[in-house]
């Protein structure tokens, strides 16, 4: 039975869940602050082990020409070095550190991440600003006991996402560039707080709400929630003042009191109120702008703060790969719908595969995680023929590089990408070369795979057919077909890749077997 595109391709006795906690870990690189969180899994369940969170303000070292500055970048080193003794104990599968808003704006960003990587040991990706919003959903969904629609939102640093879902699924995803560490650089930049300048500041921010605020409000939701640190300040605040008729929430006319009492302090340093840290005091003002006008937006009588947010998303979200909750699968479903990609020569492809997986796997030490890239890609290898016949490989890459796939890190997209650009003609050696050094030999391998697997169901059969006689030795690959006196479809498709593997500077070898006679 050909493989669905949601399960992993294999399954084994060591992998199989053995029902002891797993220990997961998430670094959170935000605008304005820095978390970790180590934590526990089991029984669908986080324990939290470590939790530490620093304000190392990234966002605000970003110059005027989108540059990090180098005191800025070295804040970021120096929070990097007290995380990094939580995570000795944990994997790399079982490790993530995602970069948001600053990181994807600054244009020396990849500096700041070498740098990072050196010192930690373990890769950093910069996430997209709707995966960014996926991953919040995910954590402040497992925080709410409550079911129902929901809204979330949460401001950050340098943009504030918005989401509207069920349970754990996103109905709506946006990222809007506005941050309360931004805004801050934008309408207060020498410190003076007055009534002019915070309403500019909210005029901008309802300016970014204007594209969302019809749809979302179309869409709708039962219950307005708020995540991460300013609306948690805001929260606070207004609790220390009795200006809220429960902790935790947020109403329109607590938030006006609030912006009344930010007004009368008249600079960014003096800030003081109860119940707001000193190291959020200078960009609270900002925050408390873009949450105003999402109020005014929204028409919102309230909101509460609950718990979990991008970290906790994270956590969760690495707990489900490779399972049938695995998001990266949904997401690839999700896209051949909505390309309508030919699913039974999709199955056929991967049931091949993986059938061409399991034999040369150990002769080329490839694991399963790898093992599933080769799956995917099967199952979207056609999706760029909803663009055009021609060059339906490139469109493919094309699409899979530059869509919004939840789930997937830019790296993991690009590593996919290739796979479906490299599976027909020539190997593209470019574009293999440019993908990172660790990468290369597993990708070639994985893709050479993937284009034996679409020879041999290049007649387009009802179901996959049986296999030659494969076997793989180091870098080289060998054939055996039946024998026949006469040339067949596969045995000219055969001699065709054998010339353009020899062009990449690979092996393949294509024998014919002996007949009986």
């Amino acid at each position: 039975m050909p493989t669905d595109i949601s399960l992993p391709i294999a399954t084994s006795a060591t992998e199989a869940d053995s029902g002891a906690p797993q220990r997961f870990a998430a670094i959170d690189l935000g605008s304005n602050s820095f978390h970790l969180l180590v934590a526990n899994y089991q029984h669908e369940r986080l324990q939290v082990v470590a939790r530490l969170g620093e304000k190392v303000q990234l966002a605000a070292g970003l110059d005027d020409d989108g540059l990090l500055s180098e005191e800025a970048i070295q804040r970021a080193l120096d929070c990097l070095g007290r995380f990094a003794p939580f995570l000795n104990d944990i994997t790399d599968a079982n490790l993530r550190i995602v970069g948001t808003n600053a990181l994807r704006d600054a244009d020396n960003s990849q500096a700041f991440i070498e740098r990072a990587e050196a010192q930690l040991g373990h890769a950093i990706e910069i996430i997209a600003g709707r995966e960014e919003a996926r991953l919040i959903y995910l954590g402040a969904a497992h925080a709410l006991a409550e079911n129902g629609r929901r809204l979330i939102i949460d401001i950050g640093g340098g943009s504030t996402e918005f989401i509207i879902g069920e349970a754990f699924e996103p109905k709506a995803l946006e990222s809007l560039r506005m941050g309360c560490v931004t805004f801050s650089r934008r309408f207060f930049p020498d410190g003076e707080l007055n009534e002019k300048r915070m309403r500019r500041a909210e005029l901008a921010a309802l300016s970014e709400l204007a594209n969302i605020q019809r749809p979302y409000q179309r869409l709708g939701w039962d219950d307005p929630v708020g995540s991460s640190g300013t609306i948690k300040a805001a929260a606070s605040v207004l609790h220390a003042y009795g200006d809220t008729p429960h902790e935790g929430v947020i109403t329109r006319g607590g938030l006006k009191k609030l912006r009344e009492r930010l007004l009368k302090c008249k600079q960014l340093d003096k800030v003081v109120l109860d119940g707001l840290k000193a190291d959020r005091a200078k960009v609270f003002p900002a925050g408390i702008a873009i949450l105003g006008a999402i109020f005014e937006a929204f028409d919102l009588t309230q909101m509460r703060f609950a718990d979990g947010a991008l970290r906790e998303g994270v956590l969760y979200d690495m707990a489900g790969r490779n399972t049938a909750e695995d998001s990266r699968s949904k997401s690839l479903e999700s896209l051949k719908r909505t390309y309508d990609v030919d699913t039974r020569q999709g199955l056929n492809v991967a049931d091949t595969a993986e059938r061409l997986f399991n034999q040369v796997r150990h002769a080329w030490s490839l694991n399963l995680d790898q093992g599933r890239y080769l799956q995917w890609a099967s199952h979207v290898h056609e999706i760029g023929l909803a663009i055009s016949h021609s060059q339906f490989h490139r469109h493919g890459a094309y699409l899979l590089e530059h869509s919004d796939l939840a789930g997937f890190s830019r790296p993991e997209q690009r590593q996919l990408a290739f796979l479906v650009r490299a599976h027909r003609r020539k190997f593209p050696l470019k574009e293999w070369q440019a993908l990172p050094e660790a990468q290369q030999e597993t990708t070639q391998k994985l893709a050479r795979l993937l284009r034996l697997a679409v020879l041999l169901n290049h007649s387009r059969p009802e179901s996959a057919p049986s296999l030659p006689e494969i076997s793989a030795d180091s870098d080289s690959l060998a054939i055996t077909l039946p024998a026949s006196d006469e040339p067949t479809l596969l045995s000219t498709d055969l001699e065709q890749e054998q010339a353009f593997m020899e062009a990449a500077g690979f092996k393949l070898i294509v024998k014919q077997a002996k007949s009986d006679g």
